[in-house]
């Protein structure tokens, strides 16, 4: 299973009033992860939006585990835990700059057709681009 592994550096304004990142902005961190994990094998959310296809997120599943602070450079580890007809679900963990395991997450997304807002099936160069990296 290939990882995808991004680096982002915490900024101020993703923080709350105890200095550490607001809840919410760990999915953003998620997201980056997805995008950039794709990204890396050659293909981006932009090509599928393209084709008439989106990915919106129908699922998520935050584990917090250690506070992320102002600064610090989190590093987002991410890999598609499984696939089904239109359902992608990706798992990611977030550690900080000792090592520190901040976050799990598990953020499930659902293939659409963009024009009905219907699910359809995860496209066949996407599902075959996954399941090689899944096999790997």
């Amino acid at each position: 299973m290939k990882k995808g592994v991004v680096e982002v550096r915490v900024r101020y304004a993703e923080t709350d009033q105890m200095g550490v990142v607001y809840h919410s902005n760990y999915l953003n961190y998620l997201e980056l992860g997805r995008v950039e994990w794709l990204r890396s094998l050659g293909y981006s959310y932009a090509e599928l939006e393209k084709k008439g296809v989106l990915l919106p997120v129908v699922h998520a599943e935050l584990n917090y585990r250690f506070p992320a602070r102002y600064d610090e450079l989190i590093r987002v580890e991410t890999e598609v835990s499984s696939i089904g007809k239109s359902l992608i679900e990706f798992s990611s963990q977030l550690f900080n700059e000792k090592d520190a395991l901040v976050l799990k997450g598990k953020v499930r997304l659902v293939c659409l057709n963009a024009d009905a807002f219907k699910p359809i099936s995860i496209p066949e160069d996407l599902r075959s681009l996954i399941s090689d990296v899944m096999n790997v």
